[in-house]
This record gives C-alpha cells, sequence and structure tokens, in this order.
C-alpha cells in the first residue's frame, strides 16, 4: 500500500481552484492535477505493509490532541524556481499549526520505521507537474498575472490517511481513514 497523510479541501476552496485551473490549463501542455486530487500532503509515508495498518492507525490517532486552525490558500508559485520548472504549486499558508501536525507526524513514524524527509516541510498544492520540456512562456505570463491570488481559507480541523494507486492517466487517492482533531483540556 503507498500511503500518505493529507488535509482534505472543501467544496468551497476546490470550486475556486476549478476555476482557476481552468484558466489556466490553455496556457500549456502539461501533466495538470485532477481535481480530486487535490489535497495538502502533511507527510508522504510511502510503501506500508496492509498487515501493519493498524499500527500506522494507532500512531496516527495519537496525533488528534490539538486544536483546529486555519489554513490559508493564496499565490502561485514553481518547484524548484521559475526557469527550470517541475512543479506549478499553490500557497499554503497554515502557520505554526500546520508546521507542528507535520512534524510531529513525521516523529510519530519515524519511530514506525517511516524515512525522515530529506527536506524541510513546504506545505503546498501541487497544480501541475512539469515531465518533460514543453513551452511554458503563455504559462509563466498567466501565473505571473495571477501570482498573488487569494484562493480562500478554511479551518482544518482533522487529516485523513490516503491511499494512492496508480491510474491510467493519474493516480487515484483513496481516503482510508480519517482524524478529528480532539482538543484536550
Amino acid at each position: 500500500m503507498r500511503l500518505f497523510t493529507a488535509l482534505e479541501l472543501p467544496p468551497e476552496i476546490v470550486a475556486r481552484l476549478e476555476r482557476l485551473l481552468a484558466s489556466l490549463r490553455p496556457e500549456a501542455l502539461i501533466n495538470w492535477s485532477p481535481l480530486e486530487n487535490l489535497h495538502i500532503t502533511t507527510k508522504f509515508i510511502g510503501e506500508w505493509p496492509e498487515q501493519r495498518l493498524d499500527q500506522l492507525d494507532k500512531a496516527l490517532a495519537a496525533l488528534r490532541a490539538r486544536v483546529p486552525f486555519s489554513v490559508e490558500i493564496n499565490d502561485l508559485g514553481w518547484f524548484p524556481n521559475a526557469n527550470s520548472p517541475k512543479v506549478l504549486w499553490a500557497g499554503i499558508h497554515g502557520g505554526e499549526k500546520l508546521n507542528e501536525l507535520a512534524s510531529a507526524t513525521e516523529e510519530c513514524l519515524v519511530e514506525l520505521g517511516v524515512a525522515r524527509e530529506g527536506r524541510p516541510y513546504t506545505s503546498h498544492l501541487t497544480l501541475a507537474r512539469i515531465k518533460s520540456a514543453t513551452p511554458l512562456q503563455k504559462l509563466r505570463l498567466k501565473v505571473q498575472e495571477l501570482q498573488a491570488v487569494k484562493l480562500g481559507d478554511f479551518v482544518a480541523s482533522g487529516f485523513h490517511l490516503f491511499q494512492s494507486e496508480p491510474g491510467s492517466t493519474a493516480s487515484l487517492y483513496r481516503k482510508l481513514r480519517e482524524y478529528r482533531f480532539e482538543q484536550t483540556t
């Protein structure tokens, strides 16, 4: 099983992203993320044995003791940069609470044998991937025009465990578990 943890986006944010992507797609022939795949990854787990799913579930359930927090989605950018882009992203601003969730997820999973990330956590929404050389001039201009776009905000009140399965054109993501935040006093 190929797994990851992520925050799910509310329908009103997905609707705004749909309008944004509709305006960007005609500008370049690249691998655009399907709307149903948009999420905010907090930890990529990778391959996980199905017989250890209960162990993983128990570890992730321990992360529920936290308060809900605000997440803003705005800005557009490129990884690693606009000159040699591999990913077009929308910025995620979840403050310290989102970073704490990602860090706590990493720490609890390291104890189960999941490898630590090799780079710092950078929250973002992957809008598209650029896998081969293709003309991007029109898309670069459109992204520059929309760079400071505001796509909305929401309150994150939990996270999910997802399974990624290969599809014919894109991976298919299936929610396996939900972990609602439960503020303790």
